[in-house]
């Protein structure tokens, strides 16, 4: 009898929530505090003290959601931070604000006409706040009866009791009202909320008069009052939509569900045209308002004069979010062009543009972002090693030793350690070439690689080797 029992406890596996850790997902936001003024270290950003306080700056122009149309361009050296403030301003806005993310090269590969994916990516960026009064049933669940036909067939009947701390009112239960408590599995002492108009059920919490049953609950449990006055209230519901949401749903037969197929297509000017009309005619109704978002596009350089000039005419729009564009590029040509440029970016539309430099970190700036790296990798690691860390992100890129960091992780935990030591760093140090060390490597054995652009003296030595 022991044995069965033994092995089903060990086929009992610990369920935990699968969470991916990506290059910037230690970001929290911008770390400044209540006058603007930038935290050396907070919310996992760390030094660029003069470009994150800019950044702030942009951030409350965003959230006043007055101004639209303006531009950021956030310049500077690989890994120094450009994506990490764009993404912190994603954070400090909040899910209520748009923000859409992509990268230059992303307009060449879709299967539309870069005009029509720029203007597609504004109008996600742009939000639509809808204001609508619906009619709810919210109270305390005191008694739920279920009647069963004794033949085990029919429709089952039932009554459900609900008060507010002035009020009781028993209602009758129908088949579907029965199979929606089930299926949210509502008991006495659960506050609820019923929506008239389409009869869903949310359960909003657990009464506070039944919080002495707590033990007998998980930890994850929701304690609320019972609501006050009447059961029955009107409550004004905001949804919050993008322009291109709405135009999806507009010009495609399958309606909401044209969201979820994946690739929309070229959407026509006349439905966008008459759609704006709409939303013109809700504010002056005051049933929505505009939420100006935020455009991020990374690797700017890498759109052509086509995108640059049509950027240009959709920033005097009123309808235009706020854009932030990155670049690592220096003075260099303009893509579809023999024209040079700063950034890689017509002069016309930099005229536009705030620029906001960032600047290469300093060691101990170097170390502390390896540290909040480490934390949120779950690594532990011994001082020594953070320093050699540290050393490595000083002479190669602060991006290759973030990357040591797991792999050390792994190499510690493969010989049972508790911590990453100095030798697992230079264990892996040595595995991993940087790209200088692979430079170096290429130089010294180019002649083995195919397609090698060789000096001529190189070339007649290879070439009379071959004969």
């Amino acid at each position: 009898m022991d044995a069965p029992s033994t092995a089903q406890v060990q086929q009992v596996r610990e369920i935990t929530r699968i969470e991916r850790i990506g290059a910037h997902s230690h970001i929290r936001g911008l770390g400044l505090n209540d006058s603007l003024e930038a935290r050396a270290v907070s919310q996992g950003m760390v030094g660029q003290i003069k470009a994150r306080r800019a950044a702030g700056l942009i951030l409350e122009m965003i959230k006043e959601g007055k101004i639209a149309g303006r531009a950021l361009l956030i310049a500077g050296q690989p890994g120094t931070g450009k994506t990490a403030i764009a993404m912190g301003v994603a954070q400090a806005l909040g899910s209520d604000t748009p923000f859409t993310a992509m990268s230059g090269s992303e307009i060449f590969s879709l299967e539309m006409s870069k005009t029509e994916a720029l203007t597609q990516a504004f109008r996600r960026s742009i939000g639509v706040r809808i204001k609508e009064e619906a009619e709810f049933i919210e109270g305390e669940v005191v008694e739920i009866q279920i009647d069963r036909p004794a033949t085990g067939t029919g429709a089952k009947i039932g009554k459900m009791t609900l008060k507010t701390t002035e009020m009781e009112t028993i209602y009758d239960l129908g088949q579907k009202m029965i199979e929606a408590l089930t299926k949210e599995k509502v008991q006495a002492g659960d506050v609820i909320a019923i929506d008239k108009a389409s009869g869903k059920i949310s359960r909003l919490g657990r009464s506070f008069t039944r919080a002495k049953d707590y033990d007998a609950m998980g930890p994850q449990t929701k304690f609320v009052q019972c609501p006050e006055g009447e059961l029955q209230k009107r409550k004004e519901v905001v949804h919050t939509v993008t322009l291109h949401e709405i135009d999806v749903i507009n010009s495609r037969s399958q309606g909401f569900l044209a969201l979820f197929s994946g690739d929309t297509g070229e959407i026509k000017s006349e439905v966008r045209e008459q759609i704006n009309d709409k939303v013109a005619e809700w504010r002056e109704e005051g049933k929505a308002e505009i939420v100006p978002g935020v455009l991020f596009i990374d690797e700017v350089h890498m759109l052509d004069i086509e995108c640059f000039s049509f950027l240009n005419r959709a920033l005097e729009s009123d309808m235009a979010p706020i854009l932030i564009m990155a670049t690592n590029r220096g003075i260099t040509k303009i893509r579809g062009t023999n024209q040079q440029s700063p950034h890689g970016i017509p002069i016309d539309l930099l005229d536009r543009v705030l620029i906001i430099t960032t600047k290469p970190y300093e060691i101990d700036e170097i170390k502390q972002i390896l540290k909040i790296r480490c934390e949120e990798e779950d690594v532990e690691i011994s001082d020594d090693a953070l320093n050699v860390l540290t050393k490595i992100g000083k002479e190669t890129s602060l991006r290759y030793s973030i990357q040591l960091i797991t792999l050390s992780s792994i190499i510690s935990r493969n010989r049972k350690a508790r911590e990453v030591t100095v030798d697992d760093v230079k264990r892996v140090y040595e595995v991993f070439l940087d790209e200088a060390r692979s430079s170096d490597n290429l130089r010294e054995y180019e002649q083995y690689f195919m397609f090698n652009d060789l000096s001529s003296e190189q070339q007649g030595t290879q070439s009379s080797m071959e004969i």
